[in-house]
């Protein structure tokens, strides 16, 4: 199996090659189960925060890292956009995304008390990768209907052009691959 080596947070670890299509193949950055690297993420993550009220990421691999940055800057609370709405859950809305990760339109769902802890708040977006930016833009786009503020998008890696963006934050740069695993340029 192919593998991209890197250094995120001053940790080294081999991300696998997964193929998305014949002509692209993208580096699997799976935080699950890492705990060393949600914490040293989640560290530096914080020190390039913008001032916020809440965090919010989009369900599910980003539900770690929001839940290390919380405990670590001392709050007792984060928010999340689900991928389906719970039985649970009142006066939900919902956008549609198209993720590079899935061969699917899917749609992200937020609750009725999220909203109304959203409105009129500073919210600071959290996400593992950044990739075509449909997650994060679909985030926004809750947040702006609850009312809310996006003070800023934070990322541990910012994928393919992602990486030239500058309207996110993030620990490094994720380059994507040609089948023979060699970086495209």
């Amino acid at each position: 199996m192919m593998k991209h080596h890197m250094t995120i947070a001053g940790l080294e670890r081999d991300l696998p090659l997964c193929r998305v299509n014949d002509q692209l193949y993208i580096g699997a950055f799976v935080i699950f189960g890492d705990v060393e690297l949600t914490v040293a993420c989640a560290r530096e993550l914080l020190k390039l925060a913008p001032e916020y009220d809440y965090m919010i990421t989009a369900e599910s691999k980003g539900i770690p890292l929001v839940y290390e940055m919380a405990r670590q800057s001392g709050q007792n609370k984060y928010l999340l956009a689900r991928k389906s709405a719970k039985l649970y859950m009142r006066d939900v809305f919902s956008v549609e995304v198209r993720s590079i990760t899935t061969d699917h339109v899917q749609r992200l769902y937020l609750d009725g008390e999220d909203a109304a802890l959203i409105h009129g708040k500073r919210i600071l977006i959290v996400d593992d990768v950044i990739s075509t930016g449909e997650s994060v833009h679909a985030v926004e786009e809750l947040v702006r209907r609850a009312g809310g503020e996006v003070v800023g998008c934070m990322a541990i890696l910012a994928e393919g052009e992602a990486s030239k963006r500058k309207d996110i934050r993030y620990l490094a740069p994720l380059p994507v691959f040609n089948p023979d695993g060699t970086v495209k340029k």
